[in-house]
């Protein structure tokens, strides 16, 4: 199916809602949901952004700044996972503990609203890896109509692009506790040691990065690009003297490069 009857697909099927509350991460997928929400339902459109020590101040900000220039209303809620029974723990189940605490909060305020409907970005590429978050959200009822429009990233980011939306080539991005192996504490401090590692290396131009924790060692895990800079001698040094004052005794690079869902490597298929 062609890309642009994909878009009238998603256009009609949210003109069809009526008035929709969006979970907005301000991430390709939620900007360009966000965007054609607004554009077909006007003042029928709130967006809620989930605030917690997962997901960093830069979404955070980007997601209020894009809102007001878009005019579009928008309430943040506080959302601590920390506080979820066994998700510090980080089981393989842990983004489904986190969606379920997640969207339950956000119906709430949907429903105080009298908004009938809730949208997420999902879209069909994310069906290839391992994300229990999605059955938190079939549980829920909340509507995914970019994976219903049948929209990949690529497509996304192409119409994203058309719009002139900023995101269209933004990296993607996932909250902070995917860096983290199963089974490995997600503390406060830890998640602060990650946040400012990233931060770091975006700062010093690697745009696509994630930096896993493995204890004492941070691996980072990047595309081409980055890979070629975060190598040349002289932002090696820095960023090695740097992981060292956050806490890191060893810096690492993955050979393999970034990809989604690299901890869900580790588990049996059975359970993926």
């Amino acid at each position: 199916m062609p890309t642009e009857t994909k878009l009238v697909r998603l256009q009609n099927d949210i003109r069809r809602l009526g008035n929709v509350a969006v979970a907005f991460s301000s991430g390709v997928d939620s900007t360009f949901l966000l965007k054609t929400a607004h554009d077909v339902l006007g003042k029928n459109v709130l967006a809620i952004t989930a605030r917690s020590q997962t997901f960093p101040l830069r979404e955070l900000n980007e997601a209020v700044d894009f809102t007001r220039r878009s005019g579009i209303e928008h309430i943040i809620a506080d959302s601590e996972e920390l506080d979820i029974d066994g998700f510090a723990q980080n089981p393989p189940n842990r983004c489904y503990l986190c969606k379920t605490e997640l969207f339950t909060k956000i119906r709430n305020i949907a429903q105080e609203r009298q908004i009938p409907h809730i949208l997420e970005g999902s879209n069909v590429d994310d069906s290839s890896d391992y994300r229990p978050g999605r059955q938190a959200i079939k549980e829920l009822g909340i509507l995914s109509p970019l994976c219903s429009a049948g929209l990949t990233k690529n497509e996304i980011r192409e119409l994203s692009k058309a719009a002139g939306l900023p995101t269209f080539d933004k990296p993607s991005f996932a909250c902070l506790s995917s860096r983290f192996p199963y089974g490995e504490r997600i503390t406060p401090e830890r998640l602060k040691m990650i946040d400012a590692a990233e931060q770091f290396l975006l700062d010093n131009g690697i745009r696509q990065v994630r930096v896993r924790f493995h204890q004492n060692l941070a691996r980072i895990e990047t595309d081409e690009t980055g890979l070629q800079k975060l190598l040349a001698k002289p932002l090696r040094d820095k960023i090695y003297a740097e992981f060292k004052k956050l806490g890191f005794a060893y810096t690492a690079v993955d050979l393999l490069g970034y990809r989604t869902g690299s901890m869900n490597e580790t588990l049996p298929i059975v359970n993926r």
